[in-house]
C-alpha cells in the first residue's frame, strides 16, 4: 500500500469537479482532506461527493488561503480561473504544499518569472498538469522519435482545435472565465495541449530552447454569427451577448523557432463549427508521424504515392508499430484508467504526480516547462499587436538549458 498524500482540490468548475469525481476520487493514496472554489455550492457539493465515497468529510472553503493554511494538505491540485493559477501555485509552495497545476496560459512574463523563483526559492514540488504529453499516439511518435525512426526532426505541428462556442458564451452561467478572455484577448490562449508533446519530444528546456515566435490572428467572427443565429432560432443562453464583440480572432497561427533549428506550428481554432482534432504532426528527414490520421510515412514505404494507394497503405498504420513502441502503460491500461478522464491520460498524469512526490523524484513536467510553455499566451499577445512581428522567448533556466540532462514524462526505451 502506497504512503496516503494528504491532497487539497483547488477549483471545482467543470474541470476540477471532473476530475474529482472520476480520476483523483479512486486514486487510493491521494486523501482527500480539502476542497475549495470560489462558489459555496460547488464547494459544498464537492465535500458530499467526497464525504459520500470516503466517509469522511473534508475541510471546505472558498477561500484558497484558508485551505493552504488550515486544510492539512501535502498537496494541492490548482484548477480555478486561468488568472489566479500563478497567484496560487507561489502560496502553496511558499507554504512548502507541493502543486500540481492545472495547463492554460500566462497574463504576463513577470508571473512566469514570479513561478520560477518561487519554485528555485522554496524548492517545493511543482508539476504542471499537461495531460497530452500523456496521449497514445504522442508517446508513440516519441518513442519512435527517440529511436531514430524518424531522422532528424525539422518541424513539429499541432493545434487546439476544439468547438468552444457553448462553453464561451455560456460562461456568465457557468462561471467560466473563458468568455471574459475571449472578449478582452487576443491571443494563443490555450497552447499546451498542442505545444507540450512537441516540447517534450524536442527536448526543450534539456539541450533545446525556444527562441522566438510569431503569431497571426484572423479576424473575429464565428462567436458573433454563433450567437446571432441561437438569438434567432431562440435558444440563446444569455440575451446579453447580443451584439458583443470579441477581441479573439477565430484562427491564430503561431510558428516558433527553436534554438537546435526546429520550428514549430500551433493553431488555435476554436470559435468556428468544426470536430475535435489536436493534429499533432512530426516530420523528420526519414519520415513522419500524423496524429489525425494516425499513420506514419516512412520514405520509400511505400513508393507508390498514388492516392489510392496511399489511402491502401497508410491511413492508420501508425497502430503496426504499437507493439514495438507503444510504452507499456498503453499496452496494459485497463478500462477503469480509460474512464478516468480523457481516455486515461487524466489518469497518468496524476499517476506520475504522485508517484514522483512520494519517491521523492524529479517532476515529469517541471516548473521551466510550466514557464515556457505558458509564456506562449502573451508573447503570442504581444506579437499579434505589432501584426506578426517576431518576438524572443525569454529563458526561465538562465541557461542551465544547455546542460540539463534530456528526459521524457516516462521511460521510453526500446527492448528489442
Amino acid at each position: 500500500m502506497k504512503k496516503s498524500v494528504k491532497f487539497g482540490v483547488i477549483g471545482l468548475g467543470n474541470r476540477g469537479m471532473s476530475l474529482l469525481k472520476s480520476n483523483i476520487i479512486n486514486l487510493e493514496d491521494a486523501d482527500i482532506t480539502a476542497v475549495c472554489d470560489a462558489y459555496d455550492d460547488r464547494t459544498a457539493a464537492a465535500a458530499d461527493f467526497v464525504e459520500s465515497k470516503r466517509g469522511k468529510r473534508p475541510y471546505a472553503t472558498t477561500d484558497y488561503n484558508d485551505l493552504i493554511k488550515n486544510g492539512g494538505c501535502e498537496a494541492v491540485f490548482i484548477s480555478s480561473s486561468w488568472e489566479e493559477h500563478v497567484n496560487m501555485s507561489i502560496k502553496a509552495m511558499e507554504a512548502g504544499v507541493a502543486v500540481a497545476l492545472e495547463v492554460g496560459g500566462a497574463y504576463c512574463i513577470e508571473d512566469c518569472y514570479r513561478l520560477v523563483e518561487a519554485y528555485e526559492k522554496t524548492k517545493t514540488p511543482f508539476m504542471f498538469m499537461e495531460n497530452c504529453c500523456y496521449d497514445k499516439a504522442e508517446l508513440l511518435a516519441t518513442a519512435m522519435h527517440r529511436a531514430g525512426i524518424f531522422g532528424e526532426v525539422v518541424h513539429c505541428s499541432g493545434a487546439y482545435a476544439h468547438d468552444l462556442r457553448v462553453e464561451v458564451t455560456t460562461g456568465k452561467e457557468k462561471h467560466h472565465y473563458r468568455l471574459r478572455n475571449y472578449i478582452e484577448r487576443n491571443c494563443e490562449n490555450y497552447p499546451t495541449h498542442d505545444l507540450g508533446p512537441i516540447a517534450k519530444l524536442l527536448n526543450i528546456n534539456r539541450g533545446n530552447r525556444m527562441i522566438s515566435l510569431v503569431s497571426v490572428a484572423s479576424k473575429s467572427a464565428g462567436l458573433e454569427a454563433y450567437i446571432n443565429k441561437k438569438a434567432a432560432d431562440g435558444t440563446l443562453v444569455n440575451r446579453d451577448l447580443i451584439g458583443q464583440k470579441f477581441n479573439q480572432g477565430d484562427i491564430v497561427d503561431t510558428i516558433i523557432t527553436c534554438e537546435n533549428g526546429e520550428t514549430i506550428r500551433l493553431k488555435l481554432d476554436t470559435t468556428l463549427p468544426r470536430s475535435y482534432d489536436r493534429e499533432f504532426t512530426v516530420r523528420g528527414t526519414n519520415g513522419s508521424f500524423f496524429q489525425s490520421s494516425y499513420s506514419v510515412f516512412i520514405d520509400g514505404d511505400p513508393e507508390d504515392l498514388r492516392y489510392d494507394k496511399y489511402l491502401a497503405t497508410v491511413l492508420g498504420n501508425a497502430k503496426k508499430y504499437e507493439q514495438k513502441y507503444l510504452p507499456d502503460i498503453w499496452k496494459n491500461i485497463t478500462e477503469e484508467q480509460l474512464k478516468s478522464g480523457h481516455g486515461g491520460m487524466d489518469y497518468f498524469e496524476f499517476r506520475a504526480f504522485l508517484d514522483a512526490l512520494e519517491n521523492g523524484d524529479e517532476m515529469p513536467i517541471d516548473v521551466y516547462d510550466a514557464a515556457a510553455w505558458m509564456a506562449v499566451t502573451c508573447l503570442s499577445e504581444k506579437s499579434i499587436k505589432m501584426g506578426g512581428t517576431k518576438v524572443d522567448f525569454p529563458d526561465f533556466t538562465n541557461g542551465k538549458w544547455k546542460t540539463r540532462p534530456a528526459r521524457d514524462v516516462i521511460d521510453l526505451t526500446v527492448n528489442d
